[in-house]
């Protein structure tokens, strides 16, 4: 006889392929959120229907109470605090893989099903205590920048191996009392791998954590036999995986440089730039832009922080209106995590079809007769072009190659990465200082007053 929950996990399955394949396009994007969230409802459903369920009281109030929360966190959060919110959510998901794999070793499951217990805990609680450190530094509660202290890394390494070696006897000798020191051991690595990672790093870490915790969630299902957690992990820890590849190579550096660089832990000193910046009014930045024939917008956080997306795309408006051609180029690591200015821009109805990616964009900044940076400081810094540099290799959005570049920042501050700007010097570089949602605001007014 075929239990009531098997037909409708083989149907979420395909639900969840399916949903992922809506997500590759920005157009389908929303559809495949919402297909994948009714598939987990539905499979959370079917799972009541598990024999020998118990508990049903308390399964359902904690569902409840976390489906309220996760409701209403989700209506209130703001587009710029979306990246600390999906560090924590995926720390949720790994911390209870953690949990799940706790109670199965505390059940004293023996053979492959303890050790799929043990990889998936161990994989679980990394994911749950990195995420945490990526939240607070993220929320700013925690410096940005990172932690780093003598001998870290060997530290690091001995309290994975310790972790192991209590995972290894938990396996082998179940009644050895070494659950705690084995949890304790594997959030503990967690935090000490994710201390040392800055803030400019941070859509790898959030990218690699999300994959983590799909891999835990497989792990666990492969462990209690749920074959819709198997898939579903796996769909996760794949995709998860490739993002982070691809977010690494964006950067031109390896997921262990990332991992255990501690990159911009200390800024770049002895360097002498040469020029000086050139501020620039609103006025006349609206003018320059009035007359040109092409137009390139570079987002970066500063963008998000701001909130100014909106008037960002009233610029657009006006620009178009005026016969202006515009185009957006967005680099993959800008913001704060994986499509973060694709996801504002998007919310503030920009037409997909003006967002190019870095390679897409990067032949046209030659022929732009204005580029307006946004917000953005380390994805359009030329010295990743100078030997050197902390940032040598990065692939970049060139718009230093633009016939005039305006960068609109708050003040003169350096990137994430703490290296010095080199765009900020060049000639045709003029700066446009204040907050981007207000000075962006002054110049859609003055577009406007532009014949």
């Amino acid at each position: 006889m075929i239990d009531v929950y098997d037909p409708v996990y083989i149907v979420t399955i395909l639900a969840f392929v399916f949903a992922l394949i809506r997500m590759s396009s920005p157009a389908t994007a929303r559809s495949g959120i919402i297909l994948a969230g009714a598939a987990m409802f539905i499979a959370t459903v079917a799972t009541f229907f598990y024999p020998g369920l118990g508990n049903l009281l308390l399964i359902v109030s904690g569902a409840a109470i976390g489906g309220l929360v996760g409701w209403y966190a989700a209506k209130k959060v703001a587009m710029t605090d979306m990246p600390q919110m999906v560090a924590i959510y995926n720390g949720m998901g790994g911390g209870a893989a953690g949990a799940i794999a706790a109670v199965e070793l505390l059940q004293g499951v023996a053979g492959a099903y303890a050790s799929l217990s043990v990889v998936g805990a161990v994989i679980g609680s990394t994911s749950f205590s990195g995420s945490l450190i990526a939240f607070l530094k993220l929320q700013g509660w925690m410096r940005s920048k990172p932690i780093v202290f003598p001998g870290q890394q060997p530290v690091n390494i001995s309290v994975l191996v310790l972790a192991g070696i209590a995972g290894v006897l938990l396996v082998v000798h179940p009644a050895y009392p070494l659950l705690l020191p084995f949890f304790v051991l594997a959030l503990g690595f967690g935090f000490l791998l994710t201390l040392p990672i800055g803030g400019a790093d941070m859509p790898v870490v959030i990218s690699l954590f999300n994959a983590l915790t799909g891999v835990a969630v497989a792990m666990d299902g492969f462990a209690i036999t749920n074959y819709a957690m198997v898939i579903a992990g796996t769909l996760v820890g794949a995709a998860g995986s490739m993002l982070t590849v691809l977010m690494a190579r964006a950067m031109n550096r390896s997921i262990g440089n990332v991992l255990f660089g501690a990159f911009g832990a200390t800024e770049e000193t002895g360097t002498t730039m040469q020029g000086s910046m050139k501020p620039i009014e609103a006025d006349d930045v609206a003018v320059m832009m009035a007359y040109a024939s092409k137009v390139i917008i570079t987002p970066g956080y500063g963008m998000a922080v701001a909130q100014a997306q909106h008037k960002v795309k009233e610029l657009m408006d006006v620009l178009e209106s005026k016969g202006v051609q515009v185009k957006f180029g967005i680099h993959p690591v800008a913001g704060r995590m994986p499509g973060h200015m694709n996801v504002l821009l998007a919310e503030a109805g920009v037409p997909y079809d003006h967002l190019f990616d870095r390679d897409e964009i990067n032949p046209e900044f030659a022929s732009a007769d204005v580029v307006l940076v946004i917000g953005a400081n380390d994805v359009v810094n030329p010295a990743a072009r100078r030997a050197g540099s902390p940032l040598q290799g990065m692939p970049i959005l060139d718009v230093d190659q633009a016939k005039n570049v305006i960068v609109l920042k708050r003040g003169q501050g350096k990137g994430f990465a703490g290296v010095e700007n080199d765009l900020f010097y060049k000639d045709n570089t003029r700066m446009l200082y204040g907050d981007a949602q207000e000075t962006v605001a002054k110049l859609v007014q003055a577009l406007k007053k532009v014949q």
